[in-house]
């Protein structure tokens, strides 16, 4: 049963608007026009084969981006109810946030970002605004999505406000104001926390199916031991795979719960009477608790040292590395290279403008792509 929603919710009828303005649509709010544009987006279709963890090829069975940002979204629509806020903006913030993800997971953006350090870096966050207002290019009136001032902004800012701007946010703010000084809505604020659930919960489930550790490894944890405990309980001879199920699905529940009940009290402290007052306190509303922020911690060390760190992990994403950067290498250096449409955007070799179109087209690629590409362009035995 869906919970009222309250006054601290972005409300669709006093939203800011769009940049350029359109009628509205019958039968739909903006907010879920807004989650619409995005599900038929080319950039969200092409998170089926962008990392999670794992290289797209390593099994059917990983997460993907796409997987992940549906997850998301599941989880951040049962914290919207929950708390009252509008479940169709945050479920759009939910699907939009990985959208500027490079392919290769964090491998290849941490490459990416190098090779452009001369040009101002990358960042995916000021990618995914780039796919948005830019470089999706689906309807005949404007470029981009044309998303609601609340989904753009909260797109911009779900860590955290951003009191020193550059680079593209800094541009398109210049057009069209965010209030990058200020915290998110409520409903951005709870797509990162769920995000976070999202990435702790799930990369535990693969770290598990892909043996990277093993149960007895994880039973000193907080919260998943004692969801361990709790699973065991459940049936004494559970086997292993349902055993890491019922085990993953108690550690969402009880992140989930935590949340809610900090978030729950945050709100009451702070009674905000509109959606602008959970953006003008003087910290994030939506949180963990202090010791579900420490368990959360120890959580991800423990995945930092055994499953993003483990030699398997590494190798993959070390092959990576080396194979974005010489795509932005070849491509930056002669941009003759590229497709038709993007060469015409790429003006002089080795120019800033170059170093943007040759970062947006990588940025846009697949694994699959990217690895296709770069036998295109390195192997003689190919032709292009």
């Amino acid at each position: 049963m869906a919970r009222a929603v309250m006054p601290w919710a972005a409300s669709a009828a006093l939203s800011r608007g769009r940049l350029y303005p359109e009628p509205d649509s019958p039968g739909r709010s903006p907010f879920q026009r807004d989650r619409d544009r995005i599900i038929h987006s080319t950039a969200f279709r092409k998170l089926q084969y962008k990392t999670q963890v794992f290289v797209n090829h390593e099994g059917d069975f990983y997460r993907t981006r796409l997987t992940h940002s549906i997850e998301v979204a599941q989880i951040a629509r049962s914290l919207a109810r929950a708390l009252g806020a509008d479940e169709d903006l945050t479920e759009a913030l939910a699907l939009a946030h990985d959208l500027g993800h490079p392919p290769f997971g964090h491998a290849g953006e941490e490459a990416l970002n190098l090779a452009m350090k001369p040009f101002g870096g990358f960042d995916h966050n000021a990618q995914s605004l780039r796919v948005v207002t830019l470089l999706e290019a689906r309807y005949a009136g404007f470029d981009g999505l044309n998303l609601t001032w609340e989904t753009l902004e909260g797109l911009v800012k779900h860590n955290g406000p951003i009191p020193r701007a550059g680079g593209y946010i800094a541009e398109y703010d210049a057009r069209f104001k965010l209030d990058l000084h200020t915290h998110a809505g409520l409903e951005a604020q709870i797509a990162a926390l769920a995000d976070d659930i999202a990435y702790h919960s799930h990369d535990l489930d693969d770290g598990l199916r892909a043996g990277l550790f093993g149960v007895a490894e994880i039973a000193h944890l907080p919260v998943i031991g004692a969801a361990l405990t709790e699973a065991r309980a459940a049936s004494l001879d559970v086997p292993a795979p349902r055993l890491r199920h019922e085990t993953v699905r108690r550690v969402i529940g009880a992140l989930i719960g935590d949340v809610v009940a900090e978030s729950s009290a945050r709100l009451a402290a702070l009674a905000p009477t509109d959606a602008d007052a959970v953006r003008r306190a003087k910290k994030p509303i939506i949180a963990f608790s202090a010791a579900m922020a420490e368990a959360n911690g120890a959580i991800k060390e423990f995945l930092f040292a055994h499953m993003y760190r483990h030699w398997r992990v590494r190798r993959m994403t070390a092959k990576a590395r080396v194979l974005t950067e010489a795509l932005f290498r070849l491509l930056h250096a002669d941009p003759a290279l590229l497709p038709d449409d993007w060469r015409a955007r790429a003006s002089v070799a080795g120019s800033a403008r170059a170093a943007t179109t040759v970062g947006d087209y990588i940025a846009g690629m697949t694994d699959r792509f990217a690895m296709d590409e770069h036998r295109r362009l390195t192997d003689l035995s190919i032709s292009g």
